[in-house]
């Protein structure tokens, strides 16, 4: 049988934050977008494999490419990192803000399984 959702007025509830095996799920298995809010200059350096830029204070200004990598579904998984998850933090709440229903912030780099 199909489950109801819940007739509540409240919005629906967020993921999880720092929640490592949940963000591998979002990006292995739901096709979701990896994305690196750190500079262009430590993406450089080092960088999640699959991860897309968008340093986290370009990001309000960049959120037509995020619509075009998510190909217009504001559905569509996105997991945020940065360096500790502080503007990973920020950019989910951007993201959010811009309508984006299916975020969370991983943390920093090093806190993403390995592969």
């Amino acid at each position: 049988p199909q489950l109801e959702a819940p007739t509540s007025s409240a919005a629906p509830a967020s993921l999880p934050d720092r929640d490592p095996d949940l963000a591998k799920r979002m990006i292995e298995e739901q096709g979701g977008i990896l994305l690196d809010v750190r500079t262009p200059e430590e993406f450089e350096e080092a960088h999640l494999p699959g991860a897309v830029n968008v340093s986290h204070d370009q990001l309000e200004s960049q959120l037509a490419e995020i619509e075009t990598l998510a190909g217009g579904d504001k559905a569509k998984p996105i997991v945020t990192y940065c360096g500790s998850g502080k503007r990973a933090g920020a950019a989910r709440k951007t993201l959010e803000a811009a309508g984006y229903t299916n975020v969370t912030n991983v943390g920093g780099m090093s806190d993403y399984p390995a592969q």
